[in-house]
């Protein structure tokens, strides 16, 4: 299967990033639509990417503090090379805005497989969407989109 992935704005593309997020994250994974969406969505850089069929099946953003946020993709998209492709631009995004590190939320569950792939913690453990979570963050020189997965 062929996928392409896009920049745009959130003015212009918000109707297909909120259906794909809406799928994904809050009926998938019952986050409230008010913790969803938010202040960053306006201000963030955003891409989709679509199918062989131009149907958008991903989701992410980037803010300009470097924070990757809001990956949705489908259920019948999650592979490895969704997930490679939505990450990897994520990062060429952040270097073409001179950003020097990227970071996201992990699930806490999930740190020690980034701590080994080379991520740093920042900060403490917080919640968002009543889900423990640790920011993580990496030099965009040493990113490596292999263990990535969902990004709220």
């Amino acid at each position: 299967m062929s996928y392409h992935v896009h920049q745009v704005n959130w003015l212009n593309s918000q109707k297909e990033l909120k259906a794909i997020r809406e799928k994904v994250f809050v009926c998938e994974y019952h986050i409230p639509k008010n913790v969803e969406f938010d202040t960053l969505d306006s201000l963030a850089r955003h891409i989709i990417l679509k199918n062989e069929h131009e149907a958008v099946i991903a989701t992410g953003r980037l803010s300009d503090d470097g924070l990757m946020s809001r990956v949705a993709v489908l259920a019948s998209h999650r592979n490895q090379q969704v997930y490679k492709m939505v990450f990897s631009f994520l990062v060429e995004l952040a270097k073409k805005q001179g950003i020097e590190k990227v970071s996201f939320n992990c699930i806490l569950q999930e740190t020690d497989k980034f701590l080994n792939a080379g991520f740093e913690a920042q900060g403490h453990v917080f919640m968002e969407a009543g889900i423990p979570r640790l920011r993580l963050s990496c030099p965009v020189s040493n990113f490596n989109p292999e263990p990535f997965t969902l990004v709220h």
